[in-house]
């Protein structure tokens, strides 16, 4: 049925690769709202994610009204992202090993919400030695679209097995979506959702879930077979 023996794994930006949280609060603070901390961030419903809590939310949506100020501060959640945002720990490295390795086939699969969200990826992957250009597949959603589409047609144009496909997220709609594709997901609870809210409130098994980068990175690693950095510059020793 399946000629191809390489595998794919789709990695989500905001939240899973990317420190989305700091850029929103960078950003934020330069408007003079606040977000709030990482723990109440993640406990949000998704409308609210960008509002603030009961704390927050008054001043917030007061400086967001308007098409001006939604701009504004999108402008600068763009420039943020390009020129400060930072990658979590173990990611970049972890990113570069997998573009490099022989039979896998690495893809980039966002919601991002700055202006020109390709480029804006490139600018920050490109400021952590990352070039995007290098990578197989990227897919840049609106907030509405469903992942399992890209997802599946990832897999479909390289012809690949879907029992050897991985989908990296940090919330919900990534597990459904990786599943609905027939793909192992590696989801993430340091992101946009924490792990309490993914088990208790939606079910996601705690076995697929990394509650840190580098226990993310150390599973991708483990799964794909990659020699983790400590390893492989002992073997060079």
């Amino acid at each position: 049925m399946y000629t191809s023996k390489e595998r794919l794994i789709l990695f989500d930006a905001d939240g899973t690769t990317i420190d989305a949280f700091s850029a929103i609060d960078t950003t934020f603070a330069r408007h003079g709202m606040e977000i709030g901390d990482l723990e109440r961030f993640q406990k949000r419903r998704k409308l609210f994610k960008y509002l603030g809590g009961i704390k927050e939310f008054p001043g917030n949506l007061k400086k967001q009204f308007g098409k001006h100020s939604r701009k504004q501060i999108l402008t600068t959640l763009t420039e943020v992202y390009r020129e400060e945002a930072q990658l979590y720990p173990g990611v970049a490295s972890l990113m570069r090993d997998l573009i490099q390795a022989p039979g896998i086939r690495v893809g980039l699969v966002t919601r991002n919400v700055t202006f020109e969200p390709a480029t804006t990826l490139r600018q920050l992957f490109a400021r952590h030695d990352i070039d995007l250009t290098a990578i197989d597949f990227m897919a840049c959603l609106s907030l509405s679209d469903e992942k399992k589409h890209p997802f599946k047609m990832a897999r479909e144009r390289f012809a690949i097995n879907p029992a050897r496909c991985y989908a990296c997220g940090d919330e919900v709609s990534d597990f459904n979506a990786a599943v609905a594709s027939g793909m192992h997901p590696f989801i993430v609870s340091y992101g946009f959702e924490d792990h309490k809210r993914l088990t208790k409130k939606f079910e996601v098994p705690d076995e697929v879930i990394s509650r840190s980068p580098e226990e993310f990175c150390e599973r991708v690693r483990n799964a794909l077979d990659l020699a983790a950095p400590q390893q492989r510059q002992a073997a060079a020793a």
